[in-house]
């Protein structure tokens, strides 16, 4: 069910975040930034996670809980032609920012009785954990990620996992994402979707959604 189906009566009682780009702020300028600094083309980070053969099945390794992140950063350094491997990760992410208007939104929606979830494909935790860093670890009533479940979104089981640990049915709760991908399964099982695209806009639109307070920027 789409966000224009929902109504405005549907009691939710639980909301479900992603992490990268929901509750951080846009993170391919940072990235691309990074990589210019090491001497690497600037869409060298994201071209070898994603579209090169040997770093998108390390990542996926990653994802899913069958590699460390000692072990990714390494791999992953030298297919970008990197000598330092250490804490790879967490220098590439060092400037990334939270979402601090999102994050207003999800205290205030925790405050208000909802119960509050944080579904994530991660990335490791150690030696970079990203959800420390950025101030969100300690947000969530359940946080369910890719590599302790060794599934990843858009992987339907890694939902119902969610609902089951919230103990709530589908249809009084509400997910945001980034990538429509990830919102398919979710609508497919009767969760309340929001495609979250710029801040302010997905702030206002959750706003509403849920029947809270203006979120103080």
């Amino acid at each position: 069910m789409s966000v224009a189906q929902a109504g405005g009566d549907i009691p939710f009682q639980g909301l479900i975040l992603d992490f990268a780009e929901v509750l951080t702020e846009e993170v391919g300028t940072p990235h691309r930034t990074w990589c210019l600094a090491q001497g690497l083309a600037e869409s060298a980070w994201a071209t070898t996670l994603e579209d090169h053969p040997e770093g998108r099945a390390l990542y996926k390794a990653l994802e899913s809980g069958r590699m460390t992140q000692p072990e990714w950063n390494r791999r992953t350094a030298a297919l970008l032609g990197l000598a330092d491997h250490q804490n790879l990760m967490g220098r590439a992410w060092q400037a990334v920012r939270p979402a601090a208007k999102m994050i207003n939104l999800a205290r205030a929606a925790r405050q208000a009785g909802i119960a509050l979830a944080m579904l994530s494909n991660s990335f490791g935790l150690d030696p970079y954990n990203p959800y420390q860093e950025l101030g969100v670890w300690d947000l969530f009533d359940v946080t369910v990620l890719s590599e302790t479940e060794g599934i990843a979104k858009p992987d339907p089981a890694i939902y119902e996992i969610t609902l089951d640990r919230l103990g709530l049915p589908a249809s009084a709760c509400v997910f945001v994402d980034d990538r429509h991908a990830n919102l398919v399964p979710a609508a497919a099982l009767g969760i309340i979707t929001v495609h979250a695209d710029e801040q302010d806009t997905t702030v206002a639109r959750l706003t509403r959604l849920l029947n809270l307070p203006a979120v103080p920027a």
